[in-house]
């Protein structure tokens, strides 16, 4: 049985017409990235969904942003206890071995990972309390943050708050990290959060004396 498949004809397409054209008028800074290899200054942490366009909410190109997604960009503690742990190894590689400068945690609207979490936690998904569930899991991360809305009576307040406490978690999540908290202490990284409104194209930014987030 062949499992494994051809690219679909439209991905292919997409690729030819970018080899045509944006690869050939850009051969010379493609041949520098691979040659010198990459020197990012920052790591975006932030969501595997598809409605969030990092290089593009920055106007970043390639080489410029180290670049980690995952479910609701969550950060867990750290647990260095021999398991797979895929979000703590990018963590460690971007601070440790390319010496990045900044590390951002983005969030965004309408995040199906935590309306999942809201979800398990008011009892109205059970499939996320199975221990089989990843995503179950993985949302454990933030579940002690649902106490902080769960009085919230809209629903889309509560999930937006939940959206930019999932940032909050990753940050201090990140500070349990002892080669991120030496370099934050001696002032050569420095940890920012965002939240996207994907609809409006808004960007907001937390201020920890205030613990809230405010539009750029």
């Amino acid at each position: 049985m062949h499992i494994v498949k051809p690219l679909p004809a439209y991905l292919l397409q997409r690729y030819q017409g970018w080899k045509a054209t944006t690869y050939s008028e850009n051969q010379t800074w493609y041949r520098r990235l691979a040659e010198e290899g990459q020197r990012p200054r920052a790591m975006v942490i932030s969501c595997c969904d598809s409605r969030v366009h990092v290089t593009s909410i920055f106007g970043a190109d390639q080489g410029e942003f180290f670049i980690h997604r995952n479910i609701a960009n969550l950060v867990p503690p750290y647990e260095p206890n021999g398991g797979h742990h895929g979000t703590s190894a990018a963590v460690e590689y971007a601070v440790s071995v390319l010496k990045v400068a900044h590390i951002v945690v983005l969030g965004h609207s309408n995040c199906g990972g935590v309306q999942g979490c809201i979800d398990m936690c008011e009892g109205r998904a059970p499939e996320l309390d199975e221990t089989s569930s990843f995503v179950g899991r993985w949302m454990d991360i933030l579940r002690p943050k649902y106490t902080e809305v769960s009085g919230f009576e809209n629903a889309d307040a509560q999930a937006r708050r939940l959206e930019q406490l999932a940032v909050v978690t990753s940050i201090e999540n990140l500070m349990t990290f002892p080669f991120v908290s030496s370099r934050i202490e001696d002032e050569s990284l420095s940890l920012h959060g965002l939240w996207t409104d994907i609809g409006e194209g808004g960007l907001s930014q937390y201020t920890s004396e205030t613990n809230e987030f405010v539009p750029v």
